[in-house]
């Protein structure tokens, strides 16, 4: 497990080194603008995302039954994810005038599509759980060695 660890963090200072190498021709007006997306994502992350999320999971985890809560958190993890990365397509930003082709999708539906496959996994999961439970319970109450 140490050297698997050892490798991640060889492998992360790596890349790090690497996005600092890719900046050295920035300008000093860009690197500024750098600056301020990292510490603005990390403040949003920090300050509104984070308490979000926690709170939204130990509501579900107070509402859910037991066997829809892995499915459904794993489910809501990469919705958010997905959901963060969409926000600059899905509210029109980062468009051209004239230019077509960068907006050119349609994400709101591939954001629709994605929701709904991993509500369908989140469902999915769940029935499976809860037979899997099921099952195990009954090979308890009914003797699984004779």
């Amino acid at each position: 497990m140490r050297a698997v660890r050892a490798l991640l963090v060889a492998l992360g200072v790596g890349c790090g080194l690497w996005g600092v190498w890719l900046m050295r021709d920035f300008t000093r007006e860009q690197l500024t603008s750098e600056a301020f997306w990292l510490a603005g994502g990390v403040i949003l992350h920090d300050a509104v995302l984070a308490p979000v999320v926690v709170a939204i999971g130990y509501g579900a985890s107070r509402v859910l039954p037991a066997h829809f809560r892995s499915g459904s958190a794993t489910a809501f993890l990469v919705w958010g994810t997905l959901t963060v990365a969409f926000l600059p397509v899905l509210s029109g930003q980062g468009g051209k005038p004239g230019n077509e082709t960068i907006l050119g999708k349609p994400y709101v539906l591939s954001w629709v599509v994605l929701t709904m496959v991993l509500v369908a996994y989140a469902v999915v999961s769940s029935v499976w759980r809860r037979r899997q439970t099921r099952s195990r319970d009954m090979k308890t109450l009914h003797g699984s060695g004779s």
